[in-house]
């Protein structure tokens, strides 16, 4: 912002090394890096702050707002297991109010300078262009604030603003970043950078939730097994954590396929990914987290050549062979381990969640009964978080009726069209990101968490924007 009001600072040298650092791939790693120890060290108030001095000089000295879109993809993932209301209500940080009024700051501050940049912007790149998934996330937006409309039980001020951040959670940083980033001058490997970034982080918080109490639990054998139930993180349980996981394993095959010297290492780190998705214990996110690293896999493989290609393939190779050896020599140590397993088909409720949905949607076929209602009662009574259906298409149809349902369906329609319109391999890559998301919410709430949801807002307008077959200005690699 300020180089619009002093152009003369343009030409310092300094002001290069600033754009340069938050243009570089360090920084995504600098961003997900402090993600990590907030969470593992209960560090959140002054990771924030930290986060706020780095937004201020980056919009303040950079050419648009692409420095915060690391920040938005790894805020979430920041709020620390030992100040988790839930489970330690009387000794989390946020319970003390002078914790509270420093994050009000920190959050009305970054707010101001959001929306200067996004002002500051707009004056200097004047555009006309309306984002192509607009009608999709207006119809959307409509159908969940709607939901339950005149139903009994249907409490305004509970319903409304739960399904406004729902979709301001899905939307608002797609909307941001289309009109306050240029596009043409960011590389198209960044957003992979970005989720390398927030891989790495995640296997530092997975890594870090073996260490919680209760997670390793002796059996009457003697033996020991990991209790999965004891697993979790400040701002999700282990199945949100697998989510995000599984949004980050096609991150190091993009790499993997574009560099032909070191593909193999990002071939291995993707091996690991999907080793860290498995160490979540999430079903969901292990069985569809595989159906991305399988698709991940084939496209691997189509795309690198030569030497790249044989490498990769003896890697998986020798993953398979190594695969058969553990299931045929150490099945009871790796049940014991990935507890997960034992549970097998076990729905967990799942069913007859599912079985309220649908008396819900009969009860009120055009907008359901609300997200408050839809499946039966509140986690905790009297918080903001009602219990969701664990299945995209229960949650849509109960909370919003088949009013959100058309609604959903159409922007995925409109999504789908966003990859397949002159489609290419960082729009394909870009896609399963999305695929994890979408494929896991089968099983889980995922879709409609509020993080993963911010993720969701700054891969599709990648998509749009840097990756489309259209934006040949885009910078390679």
């Amino acid at each position: 912002m300020l180089t619009m009001f002093f152009p003369k600072l343009n030409d310092l040298k300094l002001t290069n090394a600033v754009r340069a650092f938050y243009r570089s791939a360090l920084y995504p790693f600098v961003i997900a890096a402090l993600m990590a120890l907030a969470e593992i060290f209960a560090m959140e108030i002054a990771v924030y702050y930290l986060y706020l001095i780095l937004a201020t000089v980056g919009l303040f000295f950079c050419e648009d707002a692409l420095c915060i879109l690391p920040m938005a993809c790894c805020g979430y993932m920041t709020f620390a297991y030992k100040n988790n209301p839930g489970k330690f209500p009387e000794t989390t940080a946020f319970s003390r109010r002078e914790n509270l009024i420093q994050l009000f700051v920190i959050v009305a501050l970054g707010a101001v300078l959001l929306i200067g940049r996004l002002v500051t912007f707009l004056i200097t790149h004047p555009t006309r262009r309306v984002p192509a998934l607009s009608l999709g996330f207006l119809l959307l937006g409509i159908a969940y604030l709607l939901g339950g409309v005149g139903t009994e039980g249907y409490v305004f001020a509970k319903d409304f603003p739960y399904a406004l951040v729902q979709i301001l959670s899905l939307c608002f940083f797609y909307f941001y970043f289309y009109y306050s980033v240029d596009w043409e001058k960011v590389k198209k490997s960044y957003i992979f950078v970005v989720f390398l970034a927030i891989g790495v982080g995640m296997l530092a918080e997975i890594g870090a939730m073996y260490a919680h109490e209760g997670v390793f639990r002796q059996l009457e054998n003697g033996r020991w097994e990991v209790n999965r139930g004891a697993l979790g993180t400040g701002w999700g349980v282990y199945n949100n954590v697998g989510c995000i996981m599984a949004m980050c394993v096609p991150a190091p095959f993009y790499f993997a396929a574009k560099n032909d010297k070191w593909g193999w290492a990002f071939t291995l780190l993707g091996c690991v990914f999907m080793l860290g998705v498995a160490f979540t214990q999430s079903r969901g996110s292990i069985l569809f987290g595989a159906v991305v690293f399988v698709m991940c896999v084939v496209a691997l493989l189509i795309k690198s050549k030569g030497k790249n290609r044989i490498r990769n393939l003896v890697i998986f190779a020798a993953l398979l062979i190594g695969l058969a050896i553990g299931l045929a020599f150490f099945r009871d140590r790796l049940s014991a381990l990935f507890s997960a397993f034992k549970t097998g088909l076990d729905d967990s409720d799942r069913f007859n969640l599912y079985r309220g949905c649908v008396e819900n949607l009969k009860s009120s076929p055009l907008v359901g009964v609300g997200f408050q209602n839809s499946a039966g009662y509140s986690i905790h009574p009297g918080t903001f978080t009602p219990r969701r259906a664990h299945n995209t298409v229960f949650q849509l149809v109960a909370s919003g009726g088949e009013l959100a349902l058309l609604a959903y369906l159409f922007h995925r329609m409109q999504t789908l069209w966003l990859w397949l319109k002159k489609p290419n391999f960082e729009k394909t890559m870009a896609a399963f990101i999305i695929a994890a998301l979408i494929l896991t919410s089968i099983v889980d709430c995922n879709f409609f968490n509020i993080g993963p949801g911010l993720l969701y807002g700054c891969v599709l307008v990648y998509m749009e924007r840097c990756a489309n077959a259209e934006a040949e200005k885009g910078i390679e690699n």
